[in-house]
């Protein structure tokens, strides 16, 4: 354990594994704000390690940021250490925030003592620029998830110019650590008026007593018919509770609501059926994705349908939608915690791709959709376009220039024929539709897919452990990881007597893939024929569009 003191008064308790002789990556404490004072740093257990750290503009390795092997180069991750849930996505004054959980001392999730907001802002949702983290551990705990919001209004009394207070709303992990050992957890806020650059926690703190276990990860809406700030919290055991607030420093319980598998990381907001705004629905979810389709009178939400799949891969987790976002763009703009190891790296874990959601109609009921943001765009290389093709039985090369960085997005629209399956395989990883099931099948995923006259859509997004399907439109989600299959791991643990369905289990709880790490070799995508396959008979490829897409 290590403190940073700064004119006698404790301002970071961290833990890092600090190596006697060669470290494996050096990480780095940013000081920049306490600039021009007095700073001591302290550890609590002896370490001859403690003698190699010093002070620096620039740290070793920094050189090489972004060019490690199994750095993802068009999903952000961190520069340094560990990063999860997605925090305080918010728009302002054209920059997306993305606040993040962050362990910037080490590999793993590690000490809730090193639990802070990690925070990158972008103007296009794909160039991310890493900033400094944005609020850290106090004597209340560790800083878990949360939600940003733009004050507009200054119901908060926060503002003190002429920039409206950015206020990040997070959980006080009390109790994780030892600079808050014995107290609960509870609510706290912390506002910036620079535009994000700097944040103040709120010296109220907390806004929220302990109400259940551990209670957390708030996520705060304004709700204008009744001109008032909506928060839902995870109380616990499958539970959220429904607040409202006028100035977010007073929180008042309005309902409670639970289902089976409603487990941390709320969500709440309206999207437009087929985007007719006069016929709405209200959406409920938490980290799973599974998604409520509702009523919601700023008070109460009310479910017309419960626990609907939204995403059918296995590297999806605690996703977060924007807040802000101008009325003139008017998308429901998402991203997702990408449940993905990367060994042997100085960071680990990463951000899924930004996805649009829309509501639209089906012969099931209205669904949620996500496709690629536009943006993906930008980043556009060349491109290649096939048309007309009959695939007969077999496996067939579609590239005839190999990109050198082995990133694509590729579209495909293929007719069923006599064929028993065909699909894609892209680096040793095969996207399989089964006409008789009419499924699609990934890795050990699959998801109830029904042609669309006569037709199979697929949309493909390829990094560097990544694939994110999107089939139909954008009907079927599929985010995978190139690790093995779950099914081998399940073969690894059956060796030990273990009988429990583990892609089951990681269905729901895909984060727990992270400590099945040591069974799992990466497979680096990309770089590799891009493969479109007929079994059983001939199937028709009526289009298929690889581009190229360029690192970020």
């Amino acid at each position: 354990m290590i403190h940073f003191i700064i004119d006698g008064k404790i301002e970071r308790e961290f833990e890092v594994s600090l190596a006697i002789g060669e470290p494996d990556y050096w990480v780095f404490l940013d000081v920049s704000e306490f600039k021009g004072k007095n700073a001591t740093l302290q550890i609590i257990e002896e370490n001859k390690a403690f003698d190699k750290i010093y002070q620096a503009d620039s740290y070793p390795g920094e050189e090489n940021i972004y060019k490690e092997h199994l750095r993802p180069q068009f999903h952000f991750s961190t520069r340094r250490g560990w990063t999860n849930d997605p925090n305080g996505l918010v728009y302002y004054n054209g920059e997306y925030h993305l606040f993040y959980q962050h362990n910037p001392f080490g590999w793993k999730y590690g000490s809730d003592a090193n639990k802070a907001w990690g925070h990158a802002i972008s103007k296009d949702l794909i160039h991310w620029k890493e900033l400094r983290d944005a609020i850290h551990p106090d004597d209340l705990g560790g800083i878990y998830s949360g939600s940003a919001v733009v004050d507009k209004f200054n119901s908060t009394g926060f503002q003190s110019g002429d920039e409206k207070p950015i206020i990040c709303i997070y959980t006080s992990a009390g109790g994780k650590t030892p600079w808050s050992k014995n107290k609960p957890f509870t609510q706290s806020i912390a506002y910036s008026n620079d535009r994000g650059r700097t944040f103040i926690k709120f010296n109220g703190n907390p806004v929220q007593d302990h109400i259940k276990l551990s209670n957390r990860d708030p996520k705060v809406i304004w709700y204008a018919p009744l001109n008032q700030w909506v928060i839902v919290l995870y109380l616990d055991d499958e539970e959220m509770g429904i607040f409202t607030s006028n100035d977010l420093k007073s929180w008042q319980l309005e309902s409670r609501y639970k289902r089976d598998a409603l487990h941390e990381c709320p969500e709440l907001f309206q999207l437009a059926i087929d985007g007719n705004e006069q016929n709405k629905k209200w959406i409920l979810y938490a980290g799973n994705g599974r998604y409520d389709i509702g009523q919601f009178d700023g008070k109460k939400f009310i479910p017309d349908v419960q626990g609907i799949t939204y995403n059918y891969g296995n590297c999806f987790y605690a996703s977060q939608t924007f807040n802000n976002i101008p009325e003139e763009d008017g998308r429901r703009i998402q991203i997702a915690w990408g449940v993905i190891p990367m060994p042997s790296m100085p960071f680990n874990q990463q951000m899924l791709f930004p996805v649009e959601l829309t509501l639209r109609s089906t012969e099931e009921g209205p669904l949620i959709f996500a496709q690629p943001i536009d943006e993906i765009k930008e980043i556009y290389g060349r491109n290649w376009v096939y048309q007309d093709k009959v695939i007969e039985e077999g496996h067939h090369s579609f590239t005839e220039e190999k990109n050198k960085n082995g990133l694509y997005d590729i579209s495909a629209e293929l007719e069923i024929g006599s064929a028993e399956r065909f699909g894609l395989n892209i680096e040793k990883i095969e996207i399989t539709y089964e006409i008789k099931e009419q499924k699609i099948h990934c890795q050990e995923r699959f998801a109830s897919l029904k042609p669309m006259e006569g037709k199979v859509k697929f949309r493909i997004l390829v990094d560097r452990e990544t694939l994110e399907i999107f089939a139909n439109d954008g009907q079927i989600y599929m985010p995978v990881r190139s690790h093995v299959n779950i099914t081998d791991i399940s073969e690894e643990f059956s060796k030990w007597g273990t009988d429990f369905n583990i892609s089951e289990f990681l269905e729901l709880y895909p984060y727990k893939f992270n400590y099945l790490v040591p069974y799992v070799k990466p497979i680096i995508v990309g770089k590799g024929d891009i493969i479109v396959f007929s079994e059983g008979g001939i199937t028709k490829l009526i289009k298929m569009e690889i581009h190229e897409l360029n690192s970020i």
